[in-house]
């Protein structure tokens, strides 16, 4: 587990990295009432509820940004351990998380195919420790990959969608370049340059730096 990157009066996040992909999975609670959520548990579960019990979070759902195997593929596993729902993606990425085991096959660790226990569609919202996340739906990385946003801290739990000086890979069969670049231009860069966000893999980072120096966004 990572020092917390994102700590902001009412809630605070930790990354722990997993899978071969280097994943990060997140960690966000309340600060008062230590009630969380995991976000994109892909896999090396050992390592996230050794976490929990670091900071003590009280779990009451897993979040999924998207379908691929290193943010959801041990979250049908965790949820059984945890009893706890999992709620995410798009229900366009149905397909993606039916063929987890597949994946794994093909990847070379382990996975399960897991069903959400409820959908997110873009307008709806998510609660953690009683914060309240905006989902997007922002295509093109995965034709189901939302983003979550809280406002009042100005904190996005970004996924694969962006990253510190890169883009979500479309170079899958389902991939779509201009929808994720349509979908960070006109979702995305409207929230304000100083939205932190913690994307799905490397260090943090912000709208601003990103739309300042992105070399796919420039």
């Amino acid at each position: 587990m990572t020092t917390p990157p994102a700590e902001a009066p009412g809630f605070k996040a930790a990354i722990v990295v997993v899978t071969p992909f280097q994943q990060n999975s997140t960690l966000l609670w309340d600060s008062e009432s230590m009630v969380g959520a995991v976000v994109d548990p892909g896999g090396d579960l050992d390592r996230i509820e050794q976490a929990i019990r670091e900071v003590g979070v009280k779990v009451e759902k897993i979040l999924l940004t998207h379908g691929h195997i290193d943010h959801a593929g041990g979250a049908d596993d965790l949820r059984k351990s945890l009893g706890v729902p999992v709620e995410g993606p798009h229900p366009a990425d149905r397909f993606l998380l039916d063929n987890l085991a597949k994946q794994g096959e093909a990847y070379g660790f382990p996975a399960k195919p897991v069903t959400p226990d409820r959908w997110l569609e873009e307008g709806e919202t998510v609660t953690v420790g009683g914060h309240t996340f905006d989902v997007l739906h922002c295509p093109g990385h995965s034709p189901g990959s939302v983003v979550l946003v809280n406002h009042a801290q100005r904190f996005i739990l970004m996924g694969d969608v962006l990253f510190q000086g890169s883009i979500g890979r479309t170079d899958f069969p389902y991939g779509d370049h201009e929808a994720l670049i349509g979908a960070i231009k006109t979702k995305l860069f409207p929230l304000g340059d100083d939205y932190a966000f913690i994307p799905g893999h490397g260090p943090v980072s912000s709208i601003g730096a990103e739309r300042r120096s992105n070399p796919f966004l420039t």
